[in-house]
């Protein structure tokens, strides 16, 4: 009777299971009774009964239906398992995490373009007792950006030369100065193209006689196929030249600056912190002296020295003759539920280069930062508290950039650590200014300036050549406006200075030459959040390679604060 009840309860049992992530839950069902037993204690509790025959065949054919049916259930989690499988980011499994046996200062962005100096295999030895080299303050010298920009004002504005024009059907406008040097019985010549200036000193004896224009002009570059140059007659051409010459040239940089806090990976994490910890304190003070910004005098960089509306403290310094102004992102206005930080990422994001702090030892991914304009990152980490050796803290300085900037000075020490406070702030400014002037020949940056000066030699050329006619009485022309004319008025109009300033006010062109994605709806191009905050800023946006031409207005609305996908 016992058992005769047992095959029915057999008949009647039903076995569901339950999928998810780490595997099954097996239950057994009798009509509408769950029992938490599962097929393992049922089978066990089957081979403690007494021994019989038939038992042991039960015993062994569940066994074997068990088995298989789990064998199934595995399969099918496994496919489940696989599916959710992910590789761990770059840092986490990444050998170069136990290089010296400390994480590395900067880890390579996972799709490369990016170079790091030093590279990761010298970090082997970073203690501050290995001995130095290179660290000979003489030979941190400032890059120039322009080293023709200043001659003709140091060589020809005091002195009588000419000045030339003419149009190449290859080369496009053309300005040419001359001057002789009479001590020396040298000409001095300057060649403005579209490309570069060009410089040269020719001696009188090269020359059967005094040398023509066209003569001198194919001596600097045989391009050129004009048969006559026009000569410039007005009175105020050196002025204008000057200005022209000297777009590219300032004292002024900004530079942004990063807190990155241990275990701090990503962008939004290191835009939010708020709080500056005594030893970020300790190198600002490094870097330059906290200044209020309410009534500031000096270079502003674009911060807001009227209303506090990017805060009431900067950092701000002089360096050799150069004002340079900080954007450090704890002290730029935070803006609540705001994870992008977009008043921060608007002045950093639209600086070339910048420099990141980092307290503990998280390493920095080289594009962590989504900019269409920082090129470069400086980071600097302390490895050594100033209470574990008298001499002071000591602090790891390591570069990363596109791979499209060129390499520059001045040269990393060896081992690349620093334990002299003076010795560090002057490698670091002059890394810092060295890295934007580098950075403007990245491919980028050197496309809009090529535009941009091809925009201002054809404003020169064309205001030289109209009001030079205008001084020799040629009636056919009306005399040239001195000021930007009505609204409507042709491009052109208003002079030289009008359309420099006008050139470098230019920013809807500079999407498609840096080739900024926009997103497309319909017809219909719509600016990001970071591009329509720029535009409401009442300061002009310029173009990032003319940031520093003026002086007195900033990039605004350039940077993405997030990459559209």
């Amino acid at each position: 009777m016992e058992r005769e009840q047992r095959n029915d309860m057999s008949f009647s049992r039903k076995r569901s299971f339950t999928f998810g992530t780490y595997g099954s839950v097996d239950r057994l069902t009798c009509g509408d009774e769950t029992r938490p037993e599962s097929a393992e204690n049922h089978i066990l509790d089957i081979l403690d009964s007494p021994g019989s025959e038939s038992k042991h065949f039960i015993s062994s054919s569940s066994n074997q239906r068990d088995t298989e049916f789990f064998e199934i259930i595995e399969k099918l989690q496994g496919s489940r398992i696989d599916e959710q499988r992910c590789e761990f980011p770059l840092p986490l499994k990444s050998q170069l995490l136990t290089i010296g046996g400390e994480l590395p200062l900067i880890l390579p962005s996972k799709l490369g373009g990016y170079w790091i100096d030093p590279p990761l295999e010298r970090l082997i030895d970073v203690s501050p007792t290995s001995s130095h080299y290179g660290l000979d303050l003489e030979s941190y010298d400032i890059m120039e950006r322009d080293s023709e920009a200043k001659i003709y004002h140091e060589f020809f504005r005091s002195k009588y030369h000419h000045s030339f024009t003419a149009v190449d059907p290859s080369l496009g406008p053309l300005v040419l100065s001359v001057c002789l040097e009479d001590e020396e019985n040298k000409l001095r010549v300057i060649l403005r193209m579209k490309e570069c200036s060009l410089h040269g000193v020719f001696s009188m004896s090269l020359f059967p006689s005094i040398p023509t224009a066209v003569e001198l002009a194919k001596m600097l570059c045989d391009r050129v196929t004009v048969s006559k140059f026009d000569v410039v007659s007005y009175l105020k051409a050196p002025e204008l030249i000057t200005t022209f010459d000297e777009h590219r040239v300032s004292p002024n940089f900004k530079f942004g600056v990063l807190y990155q806090k241990d275990g701090q990976f990503t962008e939004e994490d290191i835009l939010t912190n708020n709080e500056e910890s005594q030893e970020f304190k300790e190198f600002l003070s490094i870097l330059g002296e906290t200044i209020g910004l309410q009534g500031f005098t000096g270079f502003r960089g674009g911060l807001d020295v009227c209303h506090g509306q990017t805060g009431s403290e900067a950092v701000f310094t002089s360096f050799h003759g150069r004002q340079i102004m900080f954007h450090v992102a704890t002290k730029l206005p935070y803006t609540e539920g705001d994870p992008q930080q977009l008043q921060r990422k608007r002045h950093i994001g639209n600086d070339i280069v910048a420099l990141v702090y980092q307290e503990g030892q998280t390493p920095f991914l080289s594009d962590v930062i989504k900019s269409h304009f920082l090129h470069c990152f400086l980071v600097v980490r302390r490895i050594q508290k100033e209470e574990e050796q008298t001499d002071g803290a000591v602090y790891q300085v390591s570069v990363t950039a596109r791979e499209d900037v060129p390499p520059f000075g001045p040269v990393h020490p060896d081992p690349p650590v620093f334990t002299d406070r003076s010795q560090l702030r002057e490698f670091l400014l002059s890394k810092l200014i060295n890295a934007e002037i580098s950075c403007y020949k990245a491919e980028q940056f050197s496309r809009l300036q090529l535009r941009t000066r091809s925009s201002l030699l054809e404003s020169l050329h064309a205001e030289l050549s109209t009001r030079s006619q205008c001084m020799m009485g040629d009636p056919s022309l009306a005399a040239v406006p001195t000021s930007e004319g009505a609204r409507g008025a042709p491009e052109g109009s208003g002079g030289f200075i009008e359309n420099f300033k006008r050139a470098i006010r230019v920013r809807s062109h500079s999407f498609e030459t840096l080739g900024v994605p926009r997103k497309v709806v319909g017809n219909t191009s719509t600016k990001s959040k970071a591009e329509k905050d720029g535009e409401s800023d009442k300061s002009p946006g310029l173009l990032p390679a003319l940031t520093d031409s003026l002086g007195t207005a900033e990039l605004r609305d350039q940077a993405s604060p997030q990459e559209e996908t």
